[in-house]
């Protein structure tokens, strides 16, 4: 086995590890606001793992960089935040419950009676 394929093989289990931790997170943790760092982090940290793993792959066995990946892995880090930032914003204004205990939850609370801006720029 060469470098790049022994690199490849770390990336795929560390890829592998990441995704189940996040798989174990969407299970245990008690809230959505909390449910939704496993699936952000981990599993977009696991995935990009795995696409590098690939990417150390196609050049090991002689045929380059591959677009394709790159671009995969361009979409999934700059999609992942984004909804989940959509997802957490819209469970504040349904007023999705939290879980008892959680910090700064007096924040949210604010947060959520708070008005859009274009409401704000009509009323001055």
């Amino acid at each position: 086995m060469s470098w790049l394929e022994w690199i490849a093989s770390f990336l795929l289990v560390l890829g592998g590890l990441f995704v189940l931790i996040g798989a174990v997170g969407m299970v245990k943790l008690p809230d959505v606001y909390t449910r939704l760092h496993a699936p952000t982090k981990t599993t977009t940290l696991g995935i990009g793992c795995i696409l590098i793993a690939s990417m150390c792959l196609h050049v090991a066995e002689g045929r380059g960089f591959s677009i394709q990946e790159i671009v995969i892995s361009l979409f999934l880090f700059i999609t992942a935040p984004v909804s989940a930032y959509m997802i957490v914003k819209a469970a504040l204004h349904r007023r999705v419950p939290m879980q008892e205990g959680t910090t700064n939850a007096e924040l949210a609370e604010a947060m959520r009676d708070r008005k859009p801006p274009e409401v704000n720029d009509q009323e001055s």
